[in-house]
């Protein structure tokens, strides 16, 4: 399906750039009472309003098999074209550990286009049948349908999109169907060819077989291993040959070349060179920086460039990344979380030639936590990118040997300050007070009225669905990009834009957060101003898209070709 288009509400510039409004975006600008600044806020969605009626099990046992802990992740995306996000959440399954008492499934839920959601999982063909972890969505076969890969501890699944509302599994005949225990996964187009290639996270080398007896804790129950006590397996890196299928190309890459203990990975270009680089967080081993050779070929510089250990030099428990240019310096800068006594790390690019831990509020906020899902994103359409955190401990017993640390802990929200962020989670709402088990986070704007609403997926409970409320007199205009000759995702597309003569720069990366997909659409935070005085978009492939005047309030569809080649 498409969705209709009306007019743009935006002048065509010079590049003859076709533009147009998405169908039901709400063109109106949040506006605080007296015009002025006010904290960013979220309000709860219960699952009464919303209509997502869902649970996650997380097979916990008394065996306290490592999976248990690990949770699951959660995505915004908009399956049958229609303009308005839908929600995927990710559930576990059988196993050889664990045979459920009921059959477990996955869960697709449809946007109603009113702020309540319909459960279409069944007809949709999306139940599952795995041990989920991780989902990534994207247009991988360039049919114009979004499409779903799932990991798993267990198999890999590929969803193909038929186009009628249904999916289609076919991880074996495209090649993807890595069996094992596979955590993240990212689409982007590591070669430059226009087709989206698939990197997959690569956790320990698990099964009942392997498991071990760790001792008991001081309440005499048997604790959980960590993974320092297995054995590292490898990420995997699929390349796109075009047709519908995949080539393993994680060994003659490089992919392949270090063990791995993986989770978050992100994509995106530390140097500045229009290739696409991975940051993958590791736990109990070193985080791997995969700088993109050009060739088909990466060579891992997280120690050379800053990001393998901490400060002490020590390995850490790297769970969820993201990657964004936070200080606006032209630079990708790079995030990490860790669990409890690690701090997280907020990474500055400096000029692409090494990174540097720099947030002392960011550390000292996340002594006692444990990170999961993450996103930088522009909470409060001021044009720069805030940061939100999902937390929770992985050992649901530490309460009792660590009486300062959590199982269940707050959310984090901190506000971009220039130089440094700010935690601003104590007047971020009802939210960001209470406590989850939380792991994967998505970020997309489920109800079309312009600014960025949060889904956090809980381990062993439900979905936790934010809406963004809040009020600050800011302006935004969204971009939903279609490329013809770039990859279907516009991975590494660089977006200019200038708003009130102030000019702003964001870069696409792909993937980020933890186990989780994000809305594909661009908001771009205009600050005060009614209209941006112009946008830019400069494509994969080189070209350049430019909209003039583009007012303010609307959901702009650029299609890449239309603008001038630069």
């Amino acid at each position: 399906m498409t969705p209709n288009i009306a007019s743009a509400g935006a002048t065509v510039g010079t590049a003859g750039l076709v533009c147009a409004v998405v169908a039901g975006a709400v063109a109106t600008a949040q506006t605080g009472a007296d015009g002025g600044r006010s904290p960013i806020r979220f309000e709860i969605v219960p699952p009464d309003a919303s209509g997502i009626h869902w649970r996650h099990n997380n097979a916990q046992s008394e065996e306290r098999h490592l999976p248990e802990t690990v949770g699951s992740g959660c995505a915004f995306l908009d399956f049958d074209d229609d303009g308005w996000m839908d929600i995927f959440l990710i559930n576990s399954g059988q196993s050889d550990f664990f045979r459920p008492e009921t059959d477990l499934r996955n869960a697709l839920y449809r946007n109603n286009r009113d702020g309540t959601f319909t459960d279409v999982t069944e007809m949709a063909g999306l139940a599952g049948g795995e041990f989920g972890m991780g989902v990534s969505a994207a247009d991988y076969d360039r049919d114009g349908d979004t499409d779903l890969y799932v990991t798993a501890y267990g198999r890999n699944q590929l969803f193909s999109n038929q186009g009628n509302g249904t999916f289609l599994e076919i991880g074996e005949r495209s090649g993807v169907a890595a069996k094992g225990w596979f955590t993240d996964a990212v689409w982007f187009d590591y070669d430059n060819d226009s087709n989206l290639d698939l990197f997959v996270s690569g956790f320990v080398s698990y099964s009942q077989e392997e498991s071990k007896y760790c001792g008991d804790n001081e309440a005499g129950r048997r604790h959980y291993c960590i993974p320092r006590s297995f054995r590292p397996t490898t990420c995997l890196l699929f390349r796109n040959n075009g047709d519908g299928t995949f080539r393993d190309v994680s060994v003659e890459s490089g992919i392949a070349s270090v063990g791995s203990k993986a989770f978050g990975a992100v994509a995106t270009d530390i140097n500045r060179d229009g290739w696409q680089d991975l940051f993958v967080a590791n736990d109990t081993v070193q985080n791997f920086l995969f700088v993109n050779q050009r060739d088909g070929t990466f060579v891992e510089e997280g120690l050379l460039l800053g990001v393998a250990y901490s400060a002490a030099g020590n390995a850490r428990s790297g769970m969820g990344v993201d990657a964004a240019d936070f200080d606006g310096d032209g630079w990708q800068d790079l995030f990490v979380a860790n669990i409890d006594q690690e701090m997280f790390s907020l990474y500055r690019n400096e000029d692409g030639l090494d990174f540097v831990d720099t947030s002392l509020e960011i550390r000292r906020e996340t002594l006692q936590m444990s990170g999961w899902g993450l996103r930088f994103a522009d909470l409060d359409l001021d044009g720069d990118p805030d940061l939100v955190i999902a937390n929770g401990h992985p050992d649901d017993m530490i309460e009792m040997f660590k009486p300062l640390v959590t199982y269940r802990q707050e959310l984090l929200l901190f506000e971009n300050e220039g130089k440094d962020m700010r935690n601003v989670s104590s007047t971020a709402g009802s939210a960001f007070q209470e406590r989850y088990s939380a792991r994967g986070l998505a970020i997309g704007d489920y109800d079309n009225d312009g600014d960025i609403d949060v889904l956090v997926s809980t381990n062993g409970g439900p979905p936790l669905l934010l809406r963004n409320v809040t009020s600050r007199g800011n302006h935004w205009v969204g971009l939903r990009l279609v490329a013809t000759r770039s990859n279907a995702k516009a991975a590494g597309a660089e977006i200019n834009w200038s708003a009130g003569g102030t000019q702003r720069s964001r870069y696409r990366a792909s993937g980020g957060s933890y186990l989780s997909s994000h809305d594909p659409r661009e908001l771009l935070g205009l600050g005060s101003a009614s209209s941006a005085d112009w946008v830019e978009v400069r494509w994969p492939s080189g070209t350049v898209s430019r909209l003039e005047s583009v007012r303010a309030g609307s959901y702009v569809t650029v299609r890449e070709g239309n603008g001038a080649e630069l």
